[in-house]
């Protein structure tokens, strides 16, 4: 009777389980929706995962104080381990994205010549900061979840 009821509650965590990625993928793709991508499939470790974290890495490094695209570009890049590379050619549309949103707001260094662009929070980039950050914590947390368990799984 014991290996049933193992079965069981294997079964009804793997239910579980399956019902929380299904969650932070919809999450996800919800946040993709919003920044006026078309709805398709969610998978996490492509463009929805990139669409939804991207804004919130960003919006996270300038909450406190100003940066420049690459400076943020290096951080993201340094904070993820490499894993999420970003490259100008996604920088920079993001930004000036941001900024027409109102969630950030631009000046120049030296605002005579185009020099580097410093970039700060807005009030509205706030509240949009916590928004993000709170749909998109649930997939992170299912993500690490299933790293971890294919860490386990794979090397005991």
């Amino acid at each position: 009777m014991a290996k049933s009821d193992d079965r069981s509650a294997a079964t009804r965590k793997a239910v579980a389980d399956t019902a929380a990625v299904a969650e932070a993928r919809e999450a996800v793709a919800s946040v993709g929706r919003r920044q006026g991508q078309q709805r398709g499939p969610a998978d996490p470790f492509t463009g929805n995962m990139r669409r939804a974290v991207l804004p919130l890495l960003v919006l996270h490094l300038i909450r406190d104080e100003e940066s420049y695209g690459n400076q943020m570009m290096e951080w993201i890049s340094e904070a993820t381990a490499g894993v999420l590379s970003v490259n100008p050619n996604t920088m920079y549309p993001l930004l000036r994205q941001l900024e027409s949103e109102g969630f950030i707001e631009g000046r120049w260094e030296h605002p005579e010549r185009r020099s580097r662009r410093y970039y700060s929070l807005t009030k509205e980039g706030q509240a949009e900061y916590e928004r993000i950050r709170g749909e998109v914590r649930p997939l992170l947390e299912t993500i690490a979840q299933s790293l971890t368990n294919i860490v386990e799984q794979v090397y005991g």
